[in-house]
């Protein structure tokens, strides 16, 4: 029977961590559907793995050295790829009470959410839009509260599902919610951390990008030279893009790009998710945080032509 364990682990954690994560983790089933598709995977393929193992319960192993070494190593593998899925599954959104919820109410905008993103729609209409790329392992439900009020002022707004909830896995997914929007003649991009870096690829491609939007985030290349009108909105104690950060990025942005510091903001108060481990200590309220950064960006998106 000692020939069985390494099997009898990898079907547990095939099947046990993808139910914990669906059980625990909302936002893992509203998720891009890369990461529940592979958990459905998993699961499946822990219960085929759990079929095979009962049926030959009883039989002796099989003569040679190799078989037990496949299987550990195959158990093995298993098991991290288990755990990275449980790594990347998202953050939450949370209300202000730290409180994980599963959606939130909405004024003065129209709400419509698919399978890669939200849209949020100013009843009044629109003329600019902003496709928004979510930090790394941040779910986009994360990011309506404070994008909604960008919204309300009369920008289109979508906020994009990242595969896996890393944005540079598919840094161009902002070319569809662009392309299903034909009426907007005026559109920017932009990201939190990471999904900055990934908007700031598309702004250097895409001609009809006018605008850039980063929040706690600095480009990939060297976006000097560019006609692009840029914003960059940080928080003095944010510890993960940090002010050395922000000042490095000066030279990789145009001359005119407008840098907005958000006094005691730290980088979870760019979205409601909670805290976030290695961040900085706030020194100002959230509420008030969000605040500057709803004013700059709405003022930005105004600006834009």
């Amino acid at each position: 029977m000692l020939h069985r364990i390494p099997t009898v682990c990898a079907a547990v954690a095939l099947i046990v961590t993808p139910l914990w994560l669906f059980g625990t983790n909302p936002a893992v089933a509203r998720a891009h559907p890369l990461l529940p598709g592979l958990l459905v995977a998993s699961i499946v393929l822990g219960l085929v793995l759990s079929w095979l193992t009962a049926r030959t319960w009883r039989r002796p192993p099989r003569p040679g050295r190799r078989r037990p070494v496949l299987a550990s190593l195959a158990a093995l593998l298993a098991i991290g790829s288990m755990a990275a899925l449980a790594w990347v599954a998202p953050f939450p959104a949370m209300d202000g009470e730290g409180t994980v919820v599963r959606e939130f109410g909405l004024a003065g905008v129209d709400y419509e959410e698919d399978a890669t993103s939200i849209t949020l729609t100013p009843v009044t209409g629109s003329s600019h839009g902003l496709v928004f790329y979510p930090g790394a392992r941040v779910e986009a439900l994360a990011y309506v509260p404070v994008l909604a009020r960008v919204a309300q002022e009369g920008t289109t707004v979508v906020v994009l599902k990242e595969p896996l909830g890393i944005s540079l896995l598919h840094s161009r997914q902002a070319r569809s919610a662009m392309d299903a929007n034909p009426g907007i003649p005026v559109w920017a991009v932009g990201g939190h951390s990471l999904g900055g870096v990934s908007a700031s690829i598309v702004a250097s491609e895409a001609d009809d990008v006018d605008g850039l939007v980063l929040w706690a985030s600095y480009p990939l290349g060297d976006l000097s030279g560019s006609d692009l009108e840029v914003i960059s909105v940080s928080g003095s104690e944010d510890g993960l893009t940090t002010r050395a950060d922000i000042e490095a990025s000066r030279a990789r942005l145009p001359s005119g790009t407008l840098f907005t510091e958000v006094p005691g903001a730290v980088h979870a108060f760019f979205g409601d998710y909670g805290d976030q481990p290695g961040d900085g200590v706030a020194t100002t309220g959230r509420p008030e945080a969000q605040e500057a950064i709803v004013e700059a960006t709405v003022q930005f998106m105004a600006s834009l032509e």
